[in-house]
């Protein structure tokens, strides 16, 4: 199972992506699950630097709607400086706000599952969006 770790910008839609998960019938699989940042140990104060190699160094998928290069420490300076051909990409929501919409969450879910049923083509990617 992969685990994919929500940042703080999309972080209040965990229970929602996982009811997806249910919703589609693909639960059962056990393929992925969707968790918060501190389910996995990770404060919710961590800088994105720290959340990606944190995320790196476990295994864990990250899922943000975080796309900004405001500091040296955001998430887009960090893929750019550190991103090798063998990192996992972070899944990016293309339209966090629609997030709310079920037909919208759902395919979410199934790019997710798209994926990490393929991860090894999308390893150095940097980013892949979603859905």
């Amino acid at each position: 199972m992969i685990t994919i770790v929500l940042d703080n910008d999309i972080g209040g839609y965990c229970d929602a992506l996982n009811g997806a998960l249910r919703s589609i019938g693909w639960e059962e699989y056990q393929l992925v699950c969707f968790v918060n940042l501190d389910e996995v140990g990770i404060e919710s104060d961590a800088v994105d630097r720290q959340i990606w190699r944190e995320c790196q160094a476990e295994g864990l998928l990250l899922l943000t709607g975080n796309r900004n290069q405001a500091d040296p420490n955001s998430l887009e300076q960090t893929l750019r400086e550190e991103n090798t051909e063998t990192s996992l990409p972070v899944l990016t929501i293309s339209d966090p706000q629609r997030l709310s919409e079920p037909e919208y969450r759902e395919r979410c879910v199934y790019r997710v599952i798209e994926v990490v049923m393929s991860l090894g083509n999308y390893l150095g990617s940097a980013r892949q969006f979603i859905p």
